[in-house]
């Protein structure tokens, strides 16, 4: 039963409203924040980058996450496929950052299309295109390959240092793709057992996954860490200070998958502490995000 909110509002859709309005002013304001203080030059329209990225990060992760999500589900009823509307959001996203990029740069369009961050942003909109082509076909399988092109041209995006350049690519797609399975494949789990009315067989397997997932992602997290802040811009710069909140945000979901573990081995009903961790995993994308649009730090530190 929904108990009525504030206005006669259902307080299910208060928190989801609330829950909404604080993400959005934390996209838009969080760089800016992050950055007080510390004397580094301002993003130009931080803002609004972020918020697209935010969509993009979305979208890739609940396309990826059915995919693996329905191998794992087995038999039984699956919930309403969101990978199209994913895709397309995705989509519209890229092409918005390439279209921000253009405005923000004053650069005409051909120029902007010929910079490398133009060619990859275009890359991205175009594959995260052709999967949702995919979703909607007879072979939604067939999605992974232009999804797996989208991770890659974001992947070096993130790092157009000439210094080892493919070990940061590298270990951004390995980071980007393990985060986006550990997130998408939980909530469609999560949509599966809430369908079915229970599923703890779905979770189980889920489990066995999400554990080298997790491991992938704290080896290349700690490795891009290593390269890229140095130790005396932890406190300094706007890209250790969300860094920090983001290890935070990391300890409190893995507690959260222990204990979700160790519940679902007692038999006990698992669901409750995935759903808070569902929630904490939507938190690090936040701030993921906002890590990519701050100041590099290596080019702050001498």
């Amino acid at each position: 039963m929904t108990l009525p909110g504030p206005f006669g509002i259902p307080s299910r859709l208060t928190a989801a409203v609330v829950a909404a309005v604080a993400v959005l002013a934390v996209v838009l304001l969080g760089a800016g924040l992050a950055q007080t203080g510390t004397g580094e030059l301002r993003i130009p329209a931080a803002g609004t980058t972020s918020l697209l990225r935010l969509l993009v990060l979305t979208g890739l992760a609940v396309h990826i996450g059915e995919l693996a999500g329905r191998r794992i589900a087995g038999g039984g009823p699956l919930p309403r496929s969101l990978a199209l509307p994913a895709a397309l959001l995705a989509a519209a996203a890229s092409a918005g950052l390439l279209l921000l990029f253009w405005a923000v740069s004053g650069l005409s369009p051909t120029v902007v299309y010929g910079l490398r961050e133009g060619r990859l942003l275009l890359v991205t909109a175009n594959a995260f295109a052709l999967a949702a082509f995919c979703a909607a076909s007879r072979r939604p399988g067939l999605a992974v390959l232009p999804l797996a092109v989208a991770v890659g041209a974001e992947a070096m995006r993130a790092h157009p240092e000439a210094y080892q350049q493919a070990l940061g690519t590298g270990l951004t797609v390995v980071h980007l793709t393990a985060a986006s399975l550990w997130t998408g494949t939980l909530l469609y789990v999560l949509r599966t057992m809430r369908l079915r009315g229970g599923g703890r067989d779905v979770l189980v397997r889920y489990a066995r996954m999400a554990a080298w997932v997790y491991a992938a992602l704290a080896v290349t997290g700690t490795a891009s860490t290593l390269r890229r802040l140095p130790l005396d811009a932890v406190l300094t710069t706007a890209y250790g200070r969300l860094l920090l909140v983001k290890l935070v945000l990391f300890g409190g979901a893995s507690l959260l998958a222990l204990a979700a573990r160790g519940r679902m081995l007692s038999g006990a009903n698992a669901q409750a502490p995935a759903r808070v961790e569902m929630s904490v995993l939507a938190a690090i994308v936040v701030v993921s995000v906002l890590l990519t649009v701050v100041p590099d730090p290596r080019g702050l530190v001498p």
